[in-house]
């Protein structure tokens, strides 16, 4: 089976690398891809769940948590 990664970019999207199929919440297929995705994460992509680069607006996205 080949691999897939998630990397999750700083103040922008996840990336999807690897042959994956991405499905909505009712089991519709959104996407296949057979190497890399940009899924949103700021919530303001007009083409969700695919990033669009409205993260660009100021979004932050910080991997770490509050102290």
């Amino acid at each position: 089976m080949a691999e897939v990664t998630v990397t999750v970019l700083n103040n922008g999207p996840l990336l999807v690398r690897g042959v994956c199929q991405i499905d909505d919440h009712d089991g519709n297929r959104v996407a296949d891809s057979d190497s890399v995705v940009a899924l949103c994460r700021c919530g303001e992509s007009n083409t969700k769940p695919m990033c669009d680069g409205s993260h660009n607006q100021g979004f932050d996205g910080a991997l770490n948590p509050p102290s």
